[in-house]
């Protein structure tokens, strides 16, 4: 509580957030359990990527989840180390259909390496070329976070 003193007793001047949102989220079949990151850095270089994708329509957006659970994406992304914190369908929110992921990464410039090795990987070109996955996405919004004093991780 002492640590989270700052935010518990933020003034009504200076909110520490302008609104929040509640979303109820289903772990994908391939991915059932949060993971702990395997971070190593101190924990304020931390930084933790939320996305979600959202989908033209209920059939589509089903295809991108198909995509990650039976096309292989979840494991591309183990097999690179991305960090998986989860993955999830959202099934109440404001954004449906949609789903939701957050990978954990040493510091940004890890975050960066990343995205280039995923982007340069065989299997992902291999995956994203297939027919079948094109226009799946309609929208993607990508949230960065780092850890508070008072986070766990």
């Amino acid at each position: 509580m002492k640590a989270g003193d700052e935010y518990i007793n933020a003034p009504y001047t200076t909110p520490p957030y302008t609104r929040f949102e509640s979303i109820f989220l289903k772990a994908f079949k391939t991915a059932p359990l949060m993971q702990l990151p395997k971070l190593s850095l101190p924990k304020a270089e931390h930084v933790y990527e939320l996305r979600s994708y959202e989908g033209h329509t209920e059939k589509i957006y089903r295809n991108k989840v198909h995509m990650f659970n039976e096309g292989g994406e979840v494991p591309l992304f183990k097999r690179l180390n991305f960090n998986a914190v989860f993955y999830a369908e959202v099934i109440t929110g404001s954004h449906m259909p949609n789903l939701m992921y957050m990978t954990s990464f040493e510091n940004m410039k890890d975050r960066d390496a990343h995205w280039k090795t995923f982007g340069d990987d065989n299997e992902w070109k291999t995956l994203s070329a297939k027919p079948e996955y094109q226009k799946n996405v309609s929208k993607a919004d990508i949230i960065l976070m780092k850890a508070t004093a008072y986070s766990d991780y």
